[in-house]
């Protein structure tokens, strides 16, 4: 049998543990993770709650929030504005509903029927006198309308202000709260991460 020098054993191994590694890495997402007694091994398929992302380091605590939209929600900045200042709505507040609606879609439509960019449905935007949802400056300006409604009627109390912009105030006051409904508990908790997020870049 032929013997492989040390040095050049150690030296394969190694270019052998670096390209598994490697492949690993294009494959997908590396973990270190470290077991009862302390000991680290490296995977790319975590079966535990003790792994840590590689390359996840700590990011700063402005930049940990960004927008998801897939549109542009500057293009609609100026409509934004107006309706904040002529309602009296935080306009980072009417962005976070906005983005947790439509995603900045001014074309979306969801199953239920509700359209554009702050979700009217038909009945609601006759109402508010929105003549077409699908104008990006009628739709904010009914939307933030409608916000400003729910304020009102909830004494300016954001959390229930949000939840009757979802499912309606009639809905929050016989609950006495937020409803459960999943779809409802989700969007506060979306609409609010949002605000916060806004409001956090403003800052920035």
């Amino acid at each position: 049998m032929m013997r492989i020098p040390a040095a050049r054993y150690s030296v394969s191994f190694c270019l052998c543990v670096s390209m598994l590694f490697f492949v690993s890495l294009a494959q997908g997402q590396m973990f270190a993770c470290k077991d009862s007694r302390g000991k680290i091994s490296y995977t790319n398929a975590p079966s535990s709650g003790g792994c840590v992302a590689l390359g996840s380091g700590p990011q700063k605590r402005r930049n940990r929030w960004k927008s998801p939209a897939s549109y542009d929600p500057k293009a609609f900045d100026r409509a934004i504005w107006a309706a904040g200042n002529r309602y009296n709505v935080d306009p980072h507040l009417i962005k976070a509903v906005i983005l947790a609606e439509s995603g900045f879609n001014s074309r979306a439509v969801s199953k239920k029927g509700a359209q554009g960019l702050m979700q009217l449905m038909p009945q609601t935007a006759r109402e508010l006198r929105v003549h077409d949802p699908f104008n990006p400056k009628e739709n904010i300006n009914g939307g933030t309308r409608y916000l400003r409604r729910m304020l009102d009627i909830f004494n300016g109390n954001l959390v229930l202000s949000i939840a009757a912009y979802n499912a309606g105030p009639g809905a929050v006051r016989r609950a006495k709260g937020i409803p459960k409904i999943p779809e409802t508990v989700r969007y506060v908790s979306k609409v609010l991460t949002h605000y916060k997020g806004y409001k956090g870049e403003a800052g920035a």
